[in-house]
């Protein structure tokens, strides 16, 4: 999915109109309410329910958002997920009759182009406020693609310099392989570009390959051409790895901002210090198989015949760069190593593609949804839902997200095919895809996370799966779980020590089952109960119920948490001694106290909390001093 194509929402049959041309002529999403649908301009790319937490989601997406609305709602629904001008999502209000642009967020980030462009179609206003932007049409913090501020704080002394009157000189000392780079950026900054008259007081803005130094120039910005190459031996420590480049880097006199991508063999697609160093370059590791890297030997600088054997191709940090960089690539550094790493940069000069095509490194992410409610899923889990390539899960659960999957290539599985859903994934993800696999609750509590693992750990002739998907990236997005919603809505039950028990006896014996409720029984824990009930097993409910009334009295509280951040939630309380198995179905989570939990009636109703030992301290004040680090809540890790 293309996180940058623009999402023009529309709330009136007016709006509707304006919103599916505008998505047909900048290549956007057409999202409609259902009075917008109804405008007449044919089916919208995304029907929306509810207007807020759809553009709420949107935007934690990083999507660039055009409400053709009311700025307030849009403010009202992202003002409290804002977090960083270098970071947040274009956001622009439209009015419906397109007279009207106002960029609200990241107008250095593609609000105040698009305004401006926006203008241009409708023949209205873009309300730019930002002052750069105003006089002289540039951001300096806005480079064009292809380009990078070495600092972006330096860019608001300079622009404050321009808006007084003062122009810049431009210099650069870049190679003639990427002249018509020097001359792209020299046409952006033209009209800030002092002529002969005007040098003495002029700042100085340059364009260079190499680390920016402070008497350099006043700004200085970095063209992204500059192609790295890395390789590794199995386990290479990290901290090598990024000694390496750094020295690498230094040698050939080369910025890291410069890096255009970081490349490597497939088979290292999992090799932790590469994938390290490529996140610390800000990039996703791109990948070529041995056969394409073999391809790029009789330019190879020292083809290694040790390299052949291990690996199937002479080299792999210069072939990298290499094929990266394209035919006509420039080696700016060969080949150097560690004792356990490898690097090499090539130059990609002026209109060069890649020799050969790269995939970046696939994914499997592991999304709890929590109960399925916008409010309750985390923005991370937004984030990786947006930027997935299919989504993978339980039909049911995927319906869930709404909107957020509407347009999105899904793969549903029953229950029962967990093993199914997760090998596929996984396996699609060797391919180079960015698979999430969708999760109810929490992904690592009774779900999809331990599986995904355990078929990592095995090898294929185990029944694992094959090589090349075990060495994807999983990555976690945690969620609101079963038994937090459920002490959350009721009070307080996990107030001390608990733990959770599935009763579900597919995968673990009862008798097993048996014993971890005896146990947890005995130590007088709170109990959330998953899978307490299905069709064919109604029995194990009961027999639990029996076990613990050994332990504890049976005024017990227990709490019923059915459908939980569902509009058919409901919050049941029972006593342990009467609580009736047939109300429960597979829907509910069953909690049940300890001894020392209670049940209370307050303003909100009734709550369950479980004491966890502050009653001796309130009662006792000068023994509370005392032991305060005993009873502060836990330091956070």
């Amino acid at each position: 999915m293309d996180l940058t194509r623009p999402c023009f929402v529309a709330l009136t049959a007016r709006g509707g109109i304006l919103a599916r041309r505008l998505a047909d002529v900048f290549g956007g999403e057409w999202h409609a309410t259902r009075r917008a649908a109804d405008s007449g301009a044919g089916e919208p790319d995304q029907r929306i329910d509810d207007v807020i937490p759809h553009l709420r989601s949107l935007f934690l997406a990083g999507r660039p958002v055009i409400g053709v609305c009311a700025a307030a709602i849009l403010i009202r629904a992202i003002s409290a997920h804002t977090r960083s001008k270098h970071s947040d999502a274009p956001v622009l209000a439209l009015s419906d009759d397109g007279k009207i642009i106002v960029p609200l967020l990241g107008g250095h980030h593609g609000a105040n182009r698009l305004a401006e462009a926006i203008a241009t179609e409708t023949g209205g206003v873009a309300a730019i406020t930002t002052a750069g932007d105003r006089a002289f049409g540039i951001a300096l913090d806005e480079p064009p693609a292809g380009f990078v501020l070495a600092d972006p704080d330096s860019a608001k002394a300079v622009m404050a310099g321009l808006l007084e009157g003062r122009k810049a000189v431009l210099s650069d000392d870049l190679p003639d392989h990427l002249a018509e780079t020097a001359k792209e950026w020299r046409d952006w900054l033209s009209p800030i570009a002092a002529s002969s008259d005007d040098r003495d007081d002029a700042l100085r803005l340059h364009l260079s390959l190499r680390p920016a130094e402070g008497a350099l120039a006043d700004c200085v910005f970095h063209p992204r051409r500059v192609c790295l190459g890395l390789g590794a031996s199995r386990h290479c420590p990290v901290d090598e790895m990024h000694d390496l480049v750094r020295r690498g880097l230094d040698q050939a006199d080369i910025a890291l901002a410069a890096i255009e991508g970081v490349y490597s063999v497939d088979l290292k697609a999992d090799e932790r210090a590469i994938l390290a160093m490529a996140d610390a370059a800000g990039h996703r590791l791109h990948l070529f198989t041995p056969d394409q890297l073999e391809a790029e030997t009789p330019r190879l600088h020292e083809p290694s015949e040790v390299v052949m054997r291990e690996v199937g191709c002479h080299g792999v940090a210069e072939a990298s760069a290499l094929a990266a960089a394209g035919p006509d690539g420039v080696v700016l550094l060969p080949k150097i190593r560690d004792a356990h790493a490898t690097m090499a940069l090539a130059l990609k000069p002026d209109g060069a593609g890649p020799s050969q095509s790269s995939r970046h490194n696939g994914r499997v992410m592991l999304v709890g949804i929590g109960p399925g409610q916008h409010d309750w899923r985390t923005p991370e889990a937004t984030a990786m839902i947006a930027s997935a390539d299919e989504l993978v899960g339980y039909g049911f659960y995927i319906d869930l997200l709404g909107g957020l999957s509407h347009g999105k290539p899904r793969r549903d599985f029953a229950l029962g095919e967990e093993e199914a859903r997760c090998r596929y994934a996984l396996e699609q993800a060797a391919l180079g895809r960015d698979m999430a696999i969708i999760c109810s609750g929490d992904a690592g509590i009774y779900a999809m996370g331990a599986l995904v693992y355990e078929l990592l750990a095995r090898d294929e002739a185990e029944a694992g799966v094959s090589q090349a998907a075990r060495r994807v990236e999983v990555m976690t997005a945690p969620g609101v779980s079963a038994l937090q919603a459920a002490a959350a809505r009721s009070g307080a039950i996990l107030g001390h020590d608990f733990c959770t028990i599935s009763l579900s006896d597919l995968l673990t014996p009862w008798d097993q089952i048996e014993q971890r409720i005896e146990a947890a029984g005995l130590g007088d824990f709170v109990i959330a109960f998953y899978n307490p009930v299905s069709r064919r097993r109604r029995v194990g409910m009961a027999k639990a119920k029996a076990i613990l009334l050994n332990h504890r009295p049976a005024d017990t509280p227990v709490v019923l948490a059915t459908s939980l951040g569902r509009p058919e939630e409901e919050i049941r309380h029972r006593n342990l001694g009467d609580l009736d198995i047939d109300e429960i179905d597979m829907m509910t989570v069953v909690m049940v106290g300890a001894s020392t939990s209670r049940r209370i009636a307050h303003a909100g109703g009734e709550a369950v909390f479980t004491p966890r030992g502050y009653a001796k301290h309130l009662d006792s004040p000068a023994q509370s001093a005392e032991h305060q680090s005993d009873t502060n809540e836990e330091t956070p890790l």
